[in-house]
């Protein structure tokens, strides 16, 4: 049961979405191949699973994970796992990480040019997993986690898994992969809210520490605003009729959830508000690709 707290299977469907709806929008250009979206769809689960148990062990020797800590006690810092068995685990994780990227790349890529970049983006996506918490450079200590997240779960995750499917990079798909990549910096920043005492207390600079608390708060708004127009932006030039407007019926409620942060102001409630957001986000997305299967060119 620890380790499956530590994995945080419930951050998963992140990483999840942006395959799939890369792969939708494969599909939307008809080259949709179900041998690469799984592996696409393994290896950012993969990378999500890395980057989750490297935050457990990093915060734990940074001391961000203290008791004061109104979020979930991790079992790392609760002692039901050891820093030497999380070790163990990180480099296990990360090995799967590069035989799964390789088998990626060598089911997909289809010249030596287009193989290069995705075997540096896969180096890169794994530095990143670890680099969010680990080492003296932690970005997640800088406040750069956010610009972390908005690539790797939008660009790199909607833009990545589409160009692997069909071979090339339209400058469309950026437009929905910027509004996962928003979605996820919601997400995040629901836990830097609910963390921000604590995160200030150890040193965490988190980009809701360096706003502040009130204009986090606004920032969290913009960001719910800011993804479902990205959508729009896509429907416009790029879908006809009005199955491309499913995802507007999440609307109330992401305005509902912009209200709730707006509003309440304690830590503790953002514990709470966290999975509606999720729910949120990931039902948009949802509804947007099903309006692009649905809606056609």
């Amino acid at each position: 049961m620890g380790w499956l707290r530590s994995l945080r299977p419930g951050t998963l469907a992140l990483s999840g979405i942006a395959i799939a709806q890369g792969s939708a929008l494969a599909a939307w250009h008809g080259a949709f191949d179900p041998l690469i979206a799984a592996l696409a769809l393994l290896t950012a689960m993969l990378l999500q699973i890395l980057c989750n148990l490297a935050n457990d062990y990093g915060d734990v020797r940074k001391g961000s994970d203290g008791p004061a800590r109104i979020g979930p006690r991790r079992p790392l810092h609760t002692g039901a796992i050891s820093l030497a068995q999380m070790r163990v685990a990180l480099w296990l994780c990360g090995s799967l990480c590069l035989v799964s990227g390789a088998a990626l790349i060598v089911c997909a890529v289809r010249t030596p040019g287009m193989a290069l970049l995705f075997m540096l983006l896969g180096l890169l996506c794994i530095v990143a997993a670890l680099g969010y918490t680990l080492g003296r450079y932690a970005y997640g200590y800088l406040g750069l986690g956010d610009l972390s997240v908005y690539i790797f779960f939008g660009w790199a995750g909607v833009a990545g898994s589409y160009a692997l499917q069909t071979g090339r990079i339209d400058a469309l798909v950026f437009w929905p992969a910027s509004a996962c990549g928003l979605f996820a910096m919601a997400v995040l920043n629901i836990n830097n809210l609910r963390d921000i005492g604590t995160d200030l207390q150890s040193g965490k600079r988190t980009l809701a520490v360096r706003l502040g608390a009130r204009r986090a708060r606004r920032y969290h708004a913009a960001l719910l605003a800011f993804a479902p127009l990205c959508l729009a932006v896509f429907v416009v030039l790029a879908l006809r009729g009005w199955r491309g407007w499913l995802f507007i019926l999440t609307l109330p409620w992401l305005v509902h959830q912009a209200r709730q942060v707006l509003t309440h102001h304690t830590p503790e409630v953002m514990r709470f508000i966290f999975v509606p957001t999720v729910r949120a986000a990931l039902l948009t997305q949802i509804l947007f690709i099903a309006g692009l299967l649905l809606g056609g060119r």
